[in-house]
């Protein structure tokens, strides 16, 4: 065969793929998607991995930061999004976008499969929950017998004047964890209520700290009586051998979704549906499984080594597009009434 026969047969191969209106680069190319996400940093290479070898022609490009910056990079792009989704991000902040109009409207293949409580419950559906994380009260029982004091069982017993100046818990403003936290008791309690129970457990706090996981380690490590923390944490703190009791408090506990959602005006919509698709399955429920105890998707044993068998049972109805809503309302009354205590900032 002549060097001169091999190059008119690719010679004639490529004209075949220009009039099927192909080119080798184009055959080749993937779709990027831009995903926007809060998620920790030792999340993201095994959820790229697992989704991209499922779908071969999509590659994903993390743009990652706290809750709070992603929330405000995506309402400053509103005009002229950036993102091609939302995932790993909260659902009380993918909430307030679909009131703002931010979000395409889609039910992703599997979403009956789902918990209720992990769907944005419109039809088309807004948003899609993946993992669930919820407050709950560390008791450190070694200073508790050396005081004498009781293992509260409910909210309410944490106005009681033997824990005053004994319990922390996560500043609502600089903390997603507070602010579920306070959320929850204006939803359990009533607004009204709600706030007489801050302005009374107030009495009983030695500091707000700017953290959701802190307020667990202070009380694990017997700096405090109480901790108001992170589930999760609490669990982890006990099973490294900390002498706490984690209470689930009767009248119910506040919590908070991570959640994904695709970005109106997107041009990859069919590669954003995919990943959509993607989140509500067994497979991504697995992954979530091994960072969080509550995920979207039942039969899926996530729970550790010390966790609150009745934490799920636990969790109140929440109603994230009002958590969304009264946000600034909140914080800005929470921030007038108790911001004395808080812990300075580093």
């Amino acid at each position: 065969m002549t060097n001169t026969f091999m190059r008119r047969t690719a010679a004639a191969g490529l004209a075949a793929l220009a009039v099927a209106g192909l080119s080798l680069p184009a055959m080749a190319q993937k779709t990027k998607l831009t995903v926007y996400t809060a998620l920790e940093n030792d999340q993201l290479e095994p959820f790229k991995k697992a989704f991209e070898a499922d779908n071969k022609d999509i590659e994903i490009a993390w743009v990652r930061d706290s809750t709070g910056v992603v929330t405000a990079k995506l309402i400053a792009e509103k005009d002229n999004p950036r993102a091609d989704v939302i995932t790993g991000l909260a659902a009380s902040s993918v909430a307030l976008f679909g009131t703002m109009g931010m979000l395409e409207p889609y039910t992703p293949v599997g979403a009956d499969k789902i918990k209720p409580m992990f769907k944005s419950g419109k039809s088309p559906e807004q948003w899609v929950g993946q993992d669930a994380y919820l407050s709950l009260v560390c008791f450190n029982t070694a200073e508790g017998q050396k005081g004498n004091k009781p293992v509260p069982t409910s909210w309410a017993d944490l106005i009681k004047p033997e824990y005053k100046d004994s319990i922390v818990m996560p500043n609502p403003a600089s903390s997603g964890t507070g602010y579920l936290t306070v959320a929850a008791w204006l939803q359990i309690m009533g607004e009204e209520a709600g706030w007489k129970y801050m302005d009374a457990l107030h009495q009983n706090i030695a500091q707000y700290i700017h953290s959701g996981s802190a307020p667990c380690v202070q009380a694990a490590k017997g700096e405090r009586l109480i901790g108001i923390g992170l589930d999760m944490r609490g669990a982890s703190e006990k099973t490294k051998g900390a002498p706490l009791e984690l209470v689930v408090p009767k009248e119910g506990a506040g919590w908070e979704l991570e959640a994904t959602a695709i970005v109106k005006g997107t041009k990859n919509l069919e590669a954003a549906k995919k990943l959509a698709d993607w989140a509500v399955s067994k497979q991504a429920n697995e992954l979530y499984a091994k960072s969080y105890a509550v995920v979207a998707m039942p039969g899926i044993d996530a729970l550790p080594k010390n966790y609150p068998a009745n934490a799920e049972k636990a969790m109140i109805k929440n109603d994230m597009e009002w958590m969304a809503k009264n946000r600034e309302r909140i914080l800005a009354e929470w921030t007038k009434r108790y911001d004395g205590k808080s812990a300075p900032k580093k």
